[in-house]
């Protein structure tokens, strides 16, 4: 296998992979807040607010995942 081959199959593995699980953890995270809202709509400040800077973190991997992925292209 030739070397731009197999960089853009590791490319590929770390893209999908490293988004796989920060996308898997939004689902949960919004998920999970939008039950907490539902049986405690008192909360919805403070849970919203926890929310957002916990989906801000997992897209903080997802990014970073890219970005690897990105870098294992074109290094």
């Amino acid at each position: 296998m030739e070397t731009e081959t197999a960089k853009l199959f590791a490319m590929a593995i770390a893209a999908g992979v490293g988004v796989l699980g920060p996308g898997l953890g939004l689902g949960f995270l919004v998920g999970k807040s939008v039950e907490a809202i539902g049986r405690n709509p008192d909360a919805y400040g403070k849970i919203f607010s926890t929310m957002i800077l916990g989906a801000a973190l997992t897209e903080a991997l997802g990014i970073l995942a890219l970005v690897s992925a990105f870098i294992i292209r074109f290094l």
